[in-house]
């Protein structure tokens, strides 16, 4: 078998759909399996949806999320140019698409818009235009006669209206089409530019490309593909057309969701590596059920034939739980770093914010979490002294008086505040009076952050806060208690 040789072929239109990254992650997986190569195109040949800098996200993408390529328009392997508007330049297109005219396999259509429009038919709804092949009947010389006249035209393939044509996919099998179905597509479009259907044919063989990749949406073009294989001659690649992407109601990705793109979702406090763990995952699982992977563990595991056909479900959740994970074994130094501006948003006082950090690694799955988790160091919040009531640690708003009171003079006398030193002052407290722990440390949490859930302990929070702000909440959550 010939070298494995898959392609990343994005147009430049915008930011990075997450449905374009599992496409340029799962043809990287198969071609690094294979120990192949990978290549990336830019498909730029739609001028008018063309975004300025959109290039610069591709690269700035493929490079962050560890998709490096062998070859592409920055690294010549010898198949460029790697950018479609240039191959275009080059006249590599229209030489093509004329070898099928020659062939028979297309033709120049003169067909004006006006008659067009009338050839439309409402079929469920839609007007849906099906040429009837009305250039097919020109002579040569009526077709030359048309082109030395200047007369605007597109080049079309000339489809068989009878049979079938069968083509196989490596995950939805064989399927067949009737060849009444098949459209004469469109090859060069009136401006000299290909389809996007034409030139990736085209692009694909002549760069070598032995395993494509792409959306299922394009199931219904590939029988048009084939035939245009067929009609050149050329070996046809083997498809893998992935599951359609959805949001958790089952609709459609769409931009609408918050989270459709790579950037959004970085943008939103997510690790690269989780998001491409995450996409991996969305139609595709190892064989051992494995989740968490590096890229190298999943260019290990990675089996195109066990993606799925059923559309793969974007659980938000799932990835945020999944980011946590990542989170949690980030080196901290490095998660200081990546946290210390969600931080300082909230905490201005000249408090040891990487104790603060330390709390919080554990807790959050995205960054912009840390804000909620902390907040209560910046300043108290006003919180309802039903706080003070917990079944399991068996205290409510009496006794929890009772026990600030108590606890108020021998934390004033304390000088040490560190955790170990604070820790060691209540367990005594806590032994001394035959109370539990838990019974001891939930109304002195509670006090110092007047929040039902923190990050640390009490004696971690009052090591942050100090002696002298750990001494004033307590006083305000006795004044509360005794109202």
């Amino acid at each position: 078998m010939s070298k494995v040789r898959t392609r990343f072929a994005p147009s430049p239109t915008g930011r990075m759909h997450v449905g374009n990254l599992r496409t340029a992650l799962y043809a990287y997986l198969i071609s690094k399996h294979e120990g192949g190569d990978y290549i990336l195109r830019i498909e730029d040949t739609d001028q008018e949806r063309y975004v300025e800098g959109a290039v610069d996200i591709i690269y700035r993408t493929m490079k962050k999320t560890g998709l490096i390529h062998d070859e592409g328009p920055d690294l010549d392997g010898g198949c460029g140019p790697y950018v479609q508007s240039e191959r275009h330049e080059k006249g590599i297109y229209l030489e093509y698409a004329k070898k099928l005219i020659e062939k028979g396999e297309a033709y120049y259509c003169f067909c004006t818009k006006e008659r067009l429009e009338s050839l439309k038919q409402n079929v469920a709804g839609k007007d849906i235009m099906v040429y009837d092949k009305h250039c097919l009947s020109l002579t040569p010389e009526e077709v030359q006669a048309k082109l030395d006249a200047g007369v605007p035209y597109v080049i079309r393939q000339n489809n068989p209206t009878t049979g079938t044509t069968t083509f196989k996919d490596e995950i939805y099998g064989d399927i067949t089409v009737d060849n009444s179905e098949l459209d004469d597509m469109v090859l060069i479009k009136s401006d000299g530019y290909p389809t996007y259907n034409f030139a990736n044919v085209v692009d694909d063989h002549l760069m070598g490309i032995t395993h494509v990749v792409r959306g299922n949406e394009y199931l219904s073009s590939s029988p048009k593909y084939n035939r245009l294989y067929e009609a050149f001659g050329w070996e046809v690649p083997v498809y893998v057309h992935c599951p359609l992407i959805t949001d958790e109601n089952h609709h459609k990705l769409s931009k609408r969701s918050g989270h459709s793109s790579f950037e959004d979702l970085i943008e939103q406090g997510f690790l690269t590596e989780a998001v491409v763990n995450f996409v991996a995952l969305l139609g595709w699982s190892p064989s051992d059920n494995q989740e968490i992977m590096s890229l190298q563990e999943l260019i290990e595991k990675f089996d195109y034939r066990h993606i799925n056909k059923s559309p793969a479900v974007f659980d938000y959740t799932k990835l945020k739980w999944m980011n946590g994970e990542y989170i949690k074994k980030l080196d901290f130094d490095k998660f200081y770093e990546m946290a210390l501006p969600y931080i300082k948003e909230v905490v201005t006082k000249d408090y040891d914010l990487k104790k603060i950090a330390k709390m919080v690694q554990t807790r959050i799955e995205i960054f912009p979490d840390i804000k909620d988790h902390i907040d209560f160091f910046e300043e108290l919040p006003e919180y309802d002294v039903a706080m003070y009531t917990h079944k399991k640690m068996k205290t409510n708003s009496e006794n929890s008086l009772e026990l600030l009171q108590n606890i108020l003079p021998i934390l004033e006398e304390q000088e040490d505040y560190s955790n170990d030193a604070l820790y060691e002052v209540l367990l005594k407290y806590a032994k001394d009076n035959e109370l539990k722990t838990g019974f001891v440390m939930w109304p002195i949490r509670t006090a110092v952050s007047g929040k039902q859930m923190t990050p640390g302990g009490a004696t971690q929070l009052m090591e942050v806060l100090g002696k002298e702000e750990s001494i004033r909440r307590i006083k305000k959550g006795i004044e509360m208690l005794s109202k």
